[in-house]
This record gives structure tokens, C-alpha cells and sequence, in this order.
């Protein structure tokens, strides 16, 4: 690179695939999170993105001045120096960092280095100035959370989107029917804890940052038992695995890098979007102005040609030009971030009505 390094990738994606290969390093999916206070965080992204070009590392962050969320892809190669590096920074000094579960399922789990600055790292909605987010909850490691979702006094809540905990989740846990964090807030709290103030809430996602600030929230909101699954899905797969416990998690753990999904147990809980057959595998359509995120079986992928519908389907026969000019001044973002509950797929994957999952998890607890 020259003197002046550029804190940004222009690359296309076939040209980063290409020096990805070409680089030929083998690498490990890492996750990891901390809230602190940060007082310059486009200096702290700038710094990041210089050191991390260096060890060829490629991956998603946000950095706020609340703190830092990161998925990243390190060089089996560099994992040391990587390390060493970051546990020079003081508030990320032993911070724990989530290994991937299964990095099996896609060659690159991302293609290139993308550091941005948000006003949070997860968006919640919340305008009180008086909340503490790291006033948080009590963690459990898997041994604990085992225990304590076995007590018929406990409300296990699965904090993730209506997309992910359909392909895999806990068993026995509330599943809210919603497709933003922000919305998951006010959501829980009037739906599952109002009533429910002295029973222990256990609640948990993927790695960790999502249930750590509602276990923060709820706390500021005045409810007293809080708990949260330390580590998250990720941690609590690769705790029973080396320690031989149980593992109440069944099916898949969505996750967000080219895999989009790990396995964590042979059970497909979830159905296809397109012909209703058993299925987990998430997929977006391969026509660029739809890109839609849905559930595909590998029938319906052959006949299909990876897209969500016909339309999509003939689209991406078309000449590349034509496809061009009609994606300008399409806006498909709120599509997309409905997921899988598009019109165009016959099965929405739900087998019951969320609310009615919502229900059979408050009953199940009150016996």
C-alpha cells in the first residue's frame, strides 16, 4: 500500500474472492463485544482498521461511543499477534472472544475489512439519558444456565429476530415474533415479563451483545432476577462440547458472515419458504435488486436458480446492462430486512402462530 493508507475497500466482490485465494490464508470466525466508554470513536476505527489490514484480517465492526461489536475473520496464522494486539487495548484487555462453532460452510466467512462508525452498536431505540448500560444482568456459563432453565420458575427468552430463531433455538424458550432489537424491548417487556416480575429471566442470542443490554434495560425498568447466557449461543455450544454437558440448543444458530448458519445439532426444525419440505439453509436471491433473505431446500435451488420467485428468476437471465437499469431507484431495504416474510414465498416457516409459541413457553414455566 502506499504511504497514505486508505481506511476503506472499493474492491467488487469477485475481485475480493480473487485475492482472498490468492493470499491462501486458512481462517477462524471470531465474535466479540465490549461496552465501555469511547471518546473518539473515528480515531479508535481508524487505528483498528490499520492494524487489522495488517494481519490480512477481514470481517464486520462498529465501533460507538458506547463500545465495540465485531465479527471478524482472522488468519489461523496471525491469531496470536491478533490477540497479543488487542488485549493491548485496556478496555478490551481479556476481553472474551466467541470462536465459531463450525467454519466449514463457506470458503470465505467474509470478504473484506468493513469498520463503521454508529451512534450505538445496537440500535435500541432508547432516549433515557439515565440509563447504565453496563449495569448489567448476571451471566451464566452453560453449566449455570442448564441449572436454572431446568427451575419451572424461569422464562427463558430467545433475544434474536423471527429469522433466526426459526432455523434453530433453545428448547422450551419464549421466541417474540419481531424483526428489529428495538423492537424486542417494549416487546418482551409488555408481552412476557409484565405479570411475570418474580419469576428469573433468563434471556440469550447469538454471542452476547444483544441480551447484555436488555439484561441492562430490564434492570433500569426495575426488574430484580435478570440473567443473561454469557457468551451466547456460540460460547454455550463450545462449552457443552468440551465439558460434556447437555446441550439444550437444537438446530441451527443463525449467524451473520457468508455462512449464515452453524450447526449445532442434526435437527432441521424449520421448512423451506418455497415448497414447505424440511430445510435451515438461509440463502438471499441471486437477482441483485431483490437480494432477499429466505429458507431454500437444495430441490427448489436447482429449479429455482437460487431466486425467491419466477420474476427474480427471469430477471437474472437478462442482459447485465438491462438488470442495471432496473435496479436504479429501487429501494428493496425494507423487503430485505423483513427477511423471510415476503409475499412471493408460498411457506412462511412458521408451523404456529408466534403468539401462540409465546403463550406455550408462559404455560410451560407456570407449571
Amino acid at each position: 500500500m502506499s504511504s497514505k493508507m486508505q481506511l476503506w475497500n472499493t474492491l467488487d466482490r469477485a475481485s475480493l474472492e480473487k485475492q482472498l485465494a490468492s493470499i491462501g490464508h486458512q481462517y477462524i470466525t471470531i465474535s466479540f463485544y465490549q461496552y465501555a466508554h469511547i471518546t473518539d470513536p473515528q480515531s479508535f476505527r481508524n487505528q483498528l482498521f490499520i492494524a487489522w489490514s495488517a494481519l490480512d484480517i477481514v470481517g464486520r465492526t462498529y465501533v460507538a461511543k458506547e463500545g465495540i461489536n465485531a465479527q471478524i475473520a482472522v488468519p489461523t496464522a496471525h491469531l496470536g499477534r491478533f490477540r497479543e494486539e488487542l488485549y493491548q487495548i485496556d478496555f478490551l484487555n481479556g476481553v472474551r472472544l466467541n470462536f465459531a462453532v463450525d467454519d466449514a460452510e463457506a470458503e470465505f466467512p467474509f470478504l473484506k475489512l468493513k469498520i463503521k462508525v454508529r451512534s450505538k452498536i445496537l440500535a435500541d431505540g432508547l432516549k433515557d439519558s439515565t440509563f447504565d448500560v453496563t449495569n448489567k444482568g448476571i451471566h451464566l456459563d452453560a453449566e449455570a444456565f442448564n441449572k436454572l432453565t431446568d427451575d419451572p420458575n424461569t422464562l427463558l427468552i430467545d433475544f434474536r429476530n423471527h429469522y433466526e430463531w426459526e432455523v434453530g433455538h433453545f428448547k422450551g424458550a419464549v421466541l417474540p415474533d419481531v424483526d428489529t432489537f428495538r423492537e424486542s424491548l417494549p416487546f418482551i417487556e409488555q408481552t412476557v415479563l409484565k405479570g411475570n416480575e418474580e419469576k428469573n429471566i433468563v434471556m440469550y442470542c447469538t454471542g452476547g451483545v444483544r441480551c447484555e443490554k436488555a439484561s441492562a434495560w430490564f434492570k433500569h425498568r426495575g426488574f430484580k432476577n435478570v440473567h443473561q447466557l454469557e457468551g451466547g449461543i456460540i460460547k454455550y455450544a463450545n462449552d457443552c462440547k468440551e465439558k460434556g454437558l447437555e446441550n439444550k440448543f437444537i438446530g441451527k444458530n443463525f449467524v451473520f458472515d457468508e455462512r449464515r448458519g452453524e450447526r449445532i445439532t442434526p435437527d432441521i426444525i424449520s421448512i423451506c419458504h418455497q415448497c414447505g419440505a424440511p430445510a435451515d439453509t438461509h440463502t438471499n436471491c441471486l437477482n441483485e435488486a431483490c437480494h432477499l433473505l429466505f429458507i431454500q431446500c437444495e430441490s427448489c435451488k436447482a429449479t429455482m436458480e437460487n431466486c425467491c420467485s419466477t420474476t427474480c428468476q427471469e430477471t437474472i437471465h437478462l442482459p447485465l446492462e438491462t438488470q442495471k437499469e432496473m435496479r436504479k431507484g429501487q429501494n428493496k431495504s425494507n423487503l430485505i430486512f423483513k427477511k423471510g416474510r415476503s409475499t412471493v414465498l408460498p411457506f412462511q416457516g412458521r408451523k404456529e402462530k408466534p403468539q401462540a409459541l409465546v403463550d406455550q413457553a408462559l404455560q410451560n414455566s407456570n407449571q
